[in-house]
């Protein structure tokens, strides 16, 4: 893959994240606690556990494609509680770091075998669709959750 294709790929992909955040930050905005931290059943994520553990993911994996070091309690993620401004600003924070590692982006990182965690390694460009297609589900989770919490008798 040329250094040019890479970027475009990388920034159109950037672009896609940052859709999704934008999407979140209009499901968090004014929402309250009890909302943000509501799960509609015991096994059930709330949406501050959603918006935290889509961005963790989403910094572990484009910085792993980066071979940044990087750490990561995945397990808090589920215990999280948050405010709204909490969120929105973990958001921020996640458009900053797109901001600067799709634009460092190379040929390299895309096409070459990187390894995440304890998980096999895979071709960044894998990693970056994958992790994309994660971000997007957690997003209807989310969508889906304000629904119900709406719906409640």
């Amino acid at each position: 893959m040329e250094e040019a294709a890479a970027q475009s790929v990388a920034q159109t992909v950037g672009s896609l994240y940052r859709d999704v955040h934008a999407k979140m930050r209009e499901q968090v905005r004014g929402m309250d606690h009890g909302t943000l931290n509501w799960s509609p059943l015991p096994k059930a994520n709330s949406i501050a556990v959603l918006v935290t553990h889509t961005l963790g993911s989403e910094r572990e994996m484009i910085r792993a494609l980066r071979q940044v070091a990087t750490e990561r309690d995945r397990e808090s993620e589920f215990k999280v509680e948050a405010e709204a401004a909490d969120l929105l600003a973990l958001l921020d924070q996640a458009d900053r770091d797109l901001d600067e590692h799709i634009g460092a982006l190379t040929a390299a990182d895309l096409t070459e075998l990187r390894p995440r965690g304890e998980r096999p390694p895979r071709p960044g460009i894998e990693w970056l669709l994958a992790n994309y297609g994660h971000a997007r589900e957690h997003l209807a989770q989310i969508e889906l959750t304000k629904q119900l919490f709406d719906s409640r008798s």
